[in-house]
């Protein structure tokens, strides 16, 4: 049996969990289905299912096999297509993801100009704050914040991001402007955060950090800024995701001189993948205009 089919066929069977399933969406008899799963399980000498007349449930040794299956199956396709010319046009589907503020805000504007100028390109806009994998989730380019780990993937960096610490001219005005870190304690903090517990705000020395207590917890940034935006209290926040309001004078900064260093931006690809067309152009678009966008740097 040619195992690159073998590896399509149990990489289906992975996705659908299931035999049957993967044999009707492949259009091939349930057999030939368990003829390829067995062929590969005697090739690389372990089990890759454990089987039951009920159920059907992958082993340890398939997850790390189904890792390595997806990214090879991705390499032969990519030099198939590059073989094939077909990289020298953009087409197909463009995957992107970002935080998800970030992405509305930043991406996705750049990646409805690209479509505009790629007609045959269909983009997907992948935008959340979860950590996502590139490979497993078929990503094609990925935008982090923050300091990156180690990793197989090719960064290039387009900007960074300071987290600075504001409040309304009105709550300033009632309360009092806050002089140094300490004296937040005698503030009233609104945060994001997904339990009721203090948190610790950082800054430069001399003040390292400072424990806040949070009057007003809120379970996204649309909610904390609209608070701050209200006059109720203060908050630490990404500037980038208050950049408008900023330069409109609703919101002000404090404590300027005490702001911790920014955090870096970074565009990521699977690192040793072919680079298709449309990659390779919204690569070159998205770095451009992220490092040219002076709230990014």
């Amino acid at each position: 049996m040619d195992r690159y089919a073998a590896m399509k066929i149990f990489v289906k069977v992975a996705e659908c969990d299931s035999l049957a399933e993967a044999a009707r969406t492949l259009f091939m008899s349930a057999s030939a289905v368990t003829r390829a799963i067995t062929y590969l399980e005697e090739q690389i000498g372990t089990r890759l299912f454990v089987r039951t007349t009920r159920a059907l449930k992958i082993t340890e040794a398939g997850v790390r096999y189904l890792q390595d299956c997806r990214r090879i199956l991705a390499d032969i396709e990519a030099s198939e297509s590059s073989a094939a010319s077909a990289y020298s046009t953009p087409s197909g589907k463009l995957t992107v993801t970002a935080p998800e503020l970030f992405g509305q805000l930043y991406v996705l504007p750049i990646l409805l100009d690209f479509l505009q100028l790629h007609r045959r390109v269909v983009g997907h806009a992948l935008f959340t704050n979860r950590v996502t994998d590139l490979v497993a989730e078929e990503i094609d380019v990925s935008v982090r914040i923050g300091h990156l780990p180690d990793s197989d993937y090719r960064a290039i960096r387009v900007g960074s991001v300071r987290s600075i610490v504001c409040g309304s001219p009105s709550y300033f005005a009632a309360h009092g402007i806050p002089m140094t870190p300490s004296e937040l304690h005698g503030h009233n903090a609104i945060a994001v955060a997904d339990a009721w517990s203090p948190q610790d705000w950082e800054f430069c020395h001399p003040d390292t950090a400072v424990t806040i207590t949070p009057r007003l917890l809120c379970s996204n940034d649309d909610s904390c800024i609209a608070a701050t935006m209200a006059g109720w209290g203060l908050t630490k926040i990404m500037v980038y995701k208050i950049a408008t309001p900023l330069v409109e004078g609703r919101l002000q900064q404090v404590l300027s001189e005490f702001e911790g260093p920014p955090l870096p931006i970074h565009v990521l690809v699977p690192e040793g993948r072919h680079v298709s067309a449309k990659v390779k152009l919204f690569l070159d678009m998205l770095v451009e205009r992220l490092r040219h966008n002076s709230v990014l740097n």
